[in-house]
């Protein structure tokens, strides 16, 4: 590491300590020629992820687009703005770490259908119906269907008590 006052190449490490959140390491140095002392940090490079659109083009990966995706189809409805956040770290977490550095648009489409299908089922169809594009209402009534056909379908260990 260089010293930030003289220059000098060779510094020697003090002290070493793992940040609060366990994500960078603060360092400590002194400089071996003019003794200057000063701090490093040094952390985990991240993944700079890119969005291949329908249309073939690349846009960077936006929190910010999902979340405010995830808003609107939310408006009106009993979900708080820490239920949204949540719902975007955990589709971020999970596109991070598949590793790759192109996702396509559709995989986050998909991953937020289903976080609000898990969520919310009004919000789950707004935002269907603008993912999906759907051009009638029949395609609304399919949507629906398929929410009722999984909500009576009972998954093992939630399956309804018998008399």
């Amino acid at each position: 590491m260089k010293c930030p006052k003289c220059d000098y190449l060779d510094t020697k490490v003090l002290e070493s300590r793992v940040s609060v959140d366990g994500r960078s390491i603060r360092r400590r140095r002194a400089c071996l020629k003019c003794h200057h002392r000063f701090t490093t940090y040094e952390k985990e490079e991240e993944l700079i992820l890119q969005v291949k659109k329908k249309d073939g083009s690349f846009d960077e990966f936006s929190r910010e687009k999902i979340i405010r995706a995830i808003t609107m189809a939310c408006r009106k409805r009993q979900i708080s703005m820490d239920q949204i956040e949540a719902m975007v770290t955990a589709i971020e977490a999970q596109l991070r770490s598949e590793g790759d550095r192109v996702i396509q648009s559709s995989k986050i489409g998909d991953l937020v259908m289903k976080k609000l299908r898990q969520t919310d089922h009004v919000a789950y169809v707004r935002f269907a119906s603008i993912y999906k594009d759907f051009k009638d209402p029949e395609e609304f009534v399919r949507e629906l269907r398929g929410l009722k056909t999984n909500r009576e379908t009972p998954t093992p260990g939630n399956n309804p008590p018998t008399n």
